[in-house]
């Protein structure tokens, strides 16, 4: 039976090219089509935002579906293909590892004897072309996503395909909302990676930090970060981390 190391990507493991280069894209071609400025980023983030609160966490990633959608609802004649915008803007310095340790721990997880996989809420045709051309792709046995397992994360069924040759030891994520509480759910232990992490908070083991009085008002601050509409006070168990690391160097030092 296998031992999965589960990781997320964007946040986590690497920088996609979608808010700073795609979306911006979509954005002046509709725009140009309607000769005046539109939003549409702010539209597409709305309507996934719609699609998450009704728990259709597939379609809620599938932004060449929600594209074509707002350009219906636009009335426009114009095509816009997400996953070859992707493709074209996967490359440096559009998209970058977040840091330079993820290939060599990746690396010594693989050699310890650990299978990888990445469980991700982003489409397969629009994370492997920057999984590949960043050079991690290689490294995880299986690539998770939204459109192949059925559902995306916070829901727990994702994990289930990987259950079936093996148990998950543990999972790293940099979401409180999404992977530390999918996590927790599921019983295995969550690996949140924050890497603004203080300098007193830094001294202390990636076990202990989880707990520590000073690091509670952060863990507040990023779970509102990412759903404004969450209950911090008190802050449930289900979103608080087994471990906190401020690089993925610490990792090694949270699996038993």
């Amino acid at each position: 039976m296998k031992k999965w190391i589960t990781f997320d990507l964007d946040g986590t493991l690497m920088q996609n090219p979608f808010g700073k280069w795609v979306f911006p894209e979509v954005e002046e071609l509709i725009s140009q089509q309607l000769k005046q400025p539109y939003k549409s980023t702010e539209a597409l983030v709305r309507e996934h935002e719609r699609r998450m609160k009704e728990n259709r966490t597939v379609e809620a990633y599938d932004w060449d579906e929600m594209v074509r959608e707002l350009i219906g609802e636009l009335k426009l004649e114009l095509a816009i293909d997400v996953e070859q915008l992707v493709l074209k803007h996967s490359a440096a310095p559009k998209i970058y590892l977040l840091e330079e340790a993820v290939i060599p721990v990746l690396k010594q997880l693989k050699v310890q004897g650990y299978s990888l996989a990445t469980v991700t809420n982003g489409f397969y045709k629009y994370q492997y072309p920057v999984m590949k051309e960043l050079g991690i792709s290689e490294w995880f046995e299986e690539i998770v996503t939204p459109e192949l397992a059925g559902c995306g994360k916070p829901n727990e069924q994702i994990f289930d395909g990987l259950r079936k040759s093996g148990e998950i030891v543990a999972h790293v994520g940099d979401r409180l909302d999404h992977d530390v509480y999918m996590a927790n759910k599921t019983n295995v232990p969550s690996i949140f990676i924050y890497r603004q992490l203080p300098e007193a908070l830094r001294a202390l083991t990636p076990r202990e930090r989880s707990t520590h009085a000073d690091f509670a008002p952060l863990l507040r601050k990023k779970l509102v970060s990412e759903d404004p509409a969450a209950n911090i006070d008190p802050l449930s168990e289900s979103y608080i981390p087994t471990h906190v690391i401020c690089t993925l160097d610490e990792l090694a030092g949270c699996l038993e």
